[in-house]
């Protein structure tokens, strides 16, 4: 389960309309920004386009989690977007990805940056998780599914 401060249904947005992966982040980090008193969307979305020049945060099965850490932030925080269709994401099974967990971790938080990876990609491992966000309908469904586990 997810720590209820990690994602809240106004950083969650589904059946969005993006062509790119760049515009996907960019929407991730106008989420993630939302709300936050020391984050600008501008920086947000720097910091995890750099992340992602390291390698693709592409997970696979339509997949991704572009995160990255900040001074800015206390607590990890994340968004969530589900697109109306696929793009390409550079995966690591080439497939294009429609479902994107974006992450956001204090700078120093080594270790419970490590734990929410490893928590998020086991839960976009799985299939009937995966399959319960794509037929989600409404930001307090998809935060259902994403706290089920």
């Amino acid at each position: 389960m997810l720590m209820p401060e990690l994602i809240t249904p106004e950083r969650i947005r589904c059946g969005v309309e993006v062509a790119s992966k760049k515009r996907l982040i960019e929407t991730l980090a106008e989420l993630l920004a939302s709300g936050h008193p020391r984050l600008q969307a501008e920086s947000v979305f720097e910091h995890l386009i750099e992340r992602e020049r390291l390698g693709s945060t592409g997970l696979g099965y339509g997949v991704a989690l572009p995160h990255a850490r900040m001074t800015q932030v206390g607590e990890a925080i994340g968004s969530f977007v589900r697109t109306t269709h696929g793009i390409d994401y550079d995966a690591v099974d080439g497939q294009p990805v429609d479902l994107a967990f974006a992450l956001l971790v204090p700078d120093t938080a080594n270790d419970e940056h490590l734990r929410l990876l490893a928590h998020l990609a086991t839960l976009f491992s799985d299939p009937n998780i995966r399959a319960q966000l794509r037929e989600a309908r409404a930001n307090e469904e998809i935060l259902r599914v994403l706290n089920a586990r």
